[in-house]
């Protein structure tokens, strides 16, 4: 009999990053619990977590390239995947351009070392300004709107959750999502802290999610009016005389231009459209003046809407004009241990919208960055820059963007695709190459993304917990050998990209005098780094570069993690507008506010349907739908209706219901509950799995529909280009007429 063995790994399945302890036996992962001395999550697991032995083990796992041959996809060689694609991609782009070809990243590839690392390499080496990813169905509002306030698109304050007395919480459900953008383990048991040690949780959700049952008041707010309701609160504090922004006023411009532009925003005035009385609205806002600190936090349903930009734009004017930006118990901003060292104070760069536009319909871009919505579009509309090919790593946009069934008929029309993803899915199935990364246990991890936005500093480091099987090849060395071929570089060695970028990163490191290698000897330097890898040598140059004077043996040498203590207030010194300071009412918000005008006037006919989407704890987007354990129970994918509405709608508990929107129209099971406000309805996101040539054996077996196909593409936050996925009107009735 082999002997049972234990190693430790981070889990990459959701944004809590928990620290997991993995059972071995024979050479495979049999079991999962909770890592008890991990720094950060204390022994916390959720469903997801505990599934990780299933996940990956999944059988349907691609563990050999893919290429297609005769219009079929087979099995190859590394070689001559990599072969492939250096003899039809590079061409292409020398042919037609760089913007001929796409790149597409998905949600799951910010949960990987490779795609934190690598990425950034291969957008330089395609030069395309055709890059398209998962935040423009997510997050954008928030990078847009922390890069018009602060200067930086990833300067975004996270809510001190351990040390807060009041949180003020809008679409937002981390009792089942494990938190976004606020990357905290145990989200569900730091709020029952909170209220523990005497604080508030409010929540603002048109659902009566498990973290609206959790709070002291849940307000059943009308979708997509998050940003009326967030206006009315900062037009409370300034028609109440409770602004105060304390030490922070003197770092913040704009506080009687934002007082200006709130004025038309009284309780009374967004009531209506709000679907909220006017005196809870005003009650909310003296509340979060009143508490010794408070922190107000907007996530998916606050951004996934039609005024997402301005509403996230508003949750930070709040914890301004309160004084709790950047302060303890208030909303601070991280400080990682792999981000660069902090500069001296002073007026930066700023942030710029609009710099180059899509060719279809002239879609600004952000964050360099072009809504996920106009994919489909600038492949299948004929006319000179169209895109002939795509890369995508980790994506299912199919999935996960508008209109599904147009993008994928625009991906079968593609010249060549290339796709980086463990798994053939609705949106792989199209690829001429699949480029397969082994399961998770047999990779590096470390969380540079999610460190950026934790509720408390620390750093993690999970050496592979088991070798690379035969034939597999690591996740990194996949990327670095895409970028060599897509660059016209195919044959050099891998580690040439992981040189580059360590001698490019050093070059700059030593001339700049608030770095800690400034004036040093780069090649000493680059010798003094340690790691069996080119990716982990990047990781130790990026902690000796970081604010905490670490290297990367450090964190060997504390597989539970490194405490790097709490939040600590960051202003001035990380702000990069070209004021250098907080520029609370930025040119781009205040041009689009006549449109939150407009929306006072714009309230649904009395019998009208909105849907907004959910999330399951068992599920992330349509990742884990291929796990037999975390199917079934409430991870299904119904309609559910309030009882009201089925009345008066004609519907039946578990009986089909015909929902129709501008993209389409499906059929899905009615599931009646008191948890959705009447006039609304709500389908979960990333469902669908009934298309053929996938090998997704367990989805294919509940495919569920998937709810992005009501929508054709066309309703879009016009400041961050991202998706209307919330709040949209549909029409709902019985799918069969009743005899």
């Amino acid at each position: 009999m082999t002997a049972l063995s234990t190693a430790l790994r981070i889990c990459p399945l959701c944004e809590a990053t928990c620290g997991l302890t993995l059972t071995i036996d024979g050479g495979r992962v049999t079991g999962a619990r909770g890592d008890r001395d991990d720094v950060f999550s204390r022994g916390f697991v959720c469903p997801k977590g505990a599934a990780f032995p299933e996940v990956d083990a999944d059988p349907d796992r691609l563990t050999r390239p893919l290429v297609r041959e005769n219009g079929a996809l087979r099995e190859a060689d590394w070689d001559e995947a990599f072969d492939l694609i250096a003899a039809r991609l590079r061409p292409l782009i020398e042919e037609h351009g760089p913007d001929a070809v796409a790149l597409v990243l998905g949600n799951p590839n910010v949960h990987t070392v490779a795609g934190a690392l690598y990425p950034p390499l291969l957008i330089g080496a395609l030069r395309s300004r055709n890059l398209f990813t998962a935040s423009t169905l997510d997050q954008m509002p928030k990078h847009v709107a922390a890069g018009l306030l602060f200067g930086d698109a990833f300067a975004i304050p996270v809510p001190d959750l351990d040390r807060t007395d009041h949180l003020l919480m809008l679409g937002a459900n981390p009792l089942d999502s494990n938190g976004s953008l606020c990357t905290a383990p145990d989200f569900p048991g730091r709020l029952k802290a909170l209220r523990r040690r005497g604080g508030t949780l409010t929540v603002v959700d048109p659902r009566r999610t498990r973290t609206a049952r959790l709070a002291d008041r849940h307000l059943a707010i009308r979708p997509g009016t998050d940003a009326l309701f967030l206006a009315a609160l900062a037009h409370t504090l300034f028609a109440e005389g409770l602004v105060d922004l304390g030490p922070l006023a003197a770092h913040v411009e704009g506080v009687e231009e934002v007082k200006d532009a709130v004025r038309d925003f009284g309780p009374e005035v967004v009531a209506t459209a709000c679907d909220l009385d006017a005196d809870t609205i005003r009650a909310t806002a003296r509340e979060l003046a009143a508490a010794p600190t408070a922190a107000v936090y907007g996530r998916m349903g606050a951004s996934t809407v039609a005024y997402g930009t301005l509403g996230n734009w508003l949750v930070d004017v709040l914890n301004v004009l309160t004084g709790n930006l950047d302060r303890p118990g208030g909303a601070l901003f991280p400080l990682s241990a792999t981000a660069p060292a902090p500069r001296p104070a002073g007026p930066g760069k700023g942030f710029a919208l609009g710099r180059w536009t899509s060719r279809v319909s002239g879609h600004p871009e952000a964050k360099g960055e072009l809504p996920l919505a106009a994919l489909a579009e600038e492949i299948d509309t004929p006319g000179e820059g169209r895109v002939r090919a795509v890369v995508t790593v980790a994506a299912n946009p199919v999935l996960s963007a508008p209109d599904g069934r147009r993008l994928d008929a625009a991906l079968g029309s593609l010249d060549f695709m290339v796709s980086v993803d463990p798994y053939l899915n609705e949106t792989t199935r199209h690829a001429d190459v699949v480029l397969p990364p082994p399961p998770p246990s047999r990779s590096a991890h470390f969380d540079f993304a999610f460190n950026g936005f934790a509720v408390r500093n620390q750093a993690r480091y999970s050496p592979p917990a088991l070798p690379l099987q035969e034939g597999r090849m690591d996740e990194c060395e996949i990327h670095a050998r895409l970028i060599l071929a897509v660059s016209g570089m195919h044959g050099a060695p891998p580690s040439a990209v992981d040189d580059l970028a360590i001698d490019t990163t050093l070059a700059k490191a030593v001339t700049q005098e608030h770095s800690p290698l400034y004036g040093a000897d780069p090649k000493e330097q680059a010798r003094l780094l340690t790691g069996g890898t080119g990716a982990e040598r990047r990781l130790d140059l990026m902690l000796r570069l970081g604010p905490y004077d670490l290297v990367l043996d450090d964190l060997r040498q504390a597989p539970h993690g490194i405490d790097l203590g709490p939040l600590r207030p960051r202003l001035p010194g990380l702000l990069k507008t070209r004021s250098g300071r907080v520029e609370l009412l930025p040119a781009p918000i205040a041009a689009d506010l006549p449109r939150l005008r407009a929306a006072l006037e714009a309230v649904p006919e009395p019998d009208s349907v909105r849907l907004v989407g959910r999330r399951h704890l068992r599920s992330n987007n349509s990742w884990l739908h291929n796990i037999p354990s975390l199917t079934g129970g409430s991870n299904r994918c119904t309609l559910q209706v309030h009882p009201d509405d089925a009345e008066r709608l004609g519907l039946t508990a578990g009986a089909p219901a015909r929902i129709k929107g501008a993209g389409g129209e499906l059929t899905a099971e009615v599931e009646v509950t008191e948890a959705v406000r009447p006039g609304v309805v709500s389908l979960p996101h990333g469902w669908g799995h009934d298309r053929p040539g996938t090998r997704l054996g367990v989805a294919a077996g509940h495919p569920g529909v998937n709810v992005n196909q009501l929508l054709d593409g066309s309703l879009l936050d016009p400041l961050s280009g991202t998706a209307v996925l919330n709040g949209f009107p549909v029409e709902v009735g019985p799918a069969v007429a009743p005899s």
